[in-house]
């Protein structure tokens, strides 16, 4: 019983500590300050709830952006059940003119497919190793570098445009 009260407590700095990291993860799927924040909330609770299932506490960093994924996920469905304004007219009534560089890679980055995106954020935003990453999103290693690959590719091609 020690152990877990010492397994919690680690998992609950870990946590607190990268807790930016997982926001920027959550947002790169929800692409809202609201929705992120709650799944970030909402991956703490079910982490500590499922504290037994943790393996060991080297493992947490890929089981709490696992847990963060999938809770992601779940918010996409839920959303998508209930979306009741297009993609076009809320990006229409959301555009921001993006003079600067960093608006335009944002913009970019919105504008992949969540499954591209998330790579990309893990990979370069949170220095993820591939392995990682693969783990993470429950993929092949070889699936995450060709759609890593890919989305590089569609960046390099819309960025000269």
């Amino acid at each position: 019983m020690f152990r877990k009260k010492t397994n919690k407590k680690e998992v609950v700095d870990y946590i607190l500590e990268n807790y930016t990291s997982f926001y920027r993860l959550a947002y790169s799927y929800a692409r809202n300050k609201d929705d992120s924040l709650d799944i970030v909330q909402d991956s703490i609770l079910k982490a500590i709830s499922a504290l037994n299932k943790l393996e060991g506490i080297e493992h947490v960093r890929t089981w709490f952006y696992r847990i963060v994924v999938n809770t992601s996920l779940d918010l996409l469905r839920k959303q998508k059940r209930l979306k009741a304004i297009n993609d076009e007219d809320l990006a229409q009534l959301t555009r921001v003119n993006a003079d600067n560089s960093h608006l335009d890679l944002e913009r970019l980055l919105d504008d992949l497919p969540a499954n591209y995106r998330v790579i990309v954020v893990l990979r370069y935003f949170e220095d993820l190793k591939i392995e990682d990453i693969a783990l993470i999103l429950n993929e092949n290693v070889s699936t995450v570098k060709t759609r890593l690959y890919t989305a590089l590719k569609k960046l390099r091609i819309e960025m000269q445009d």
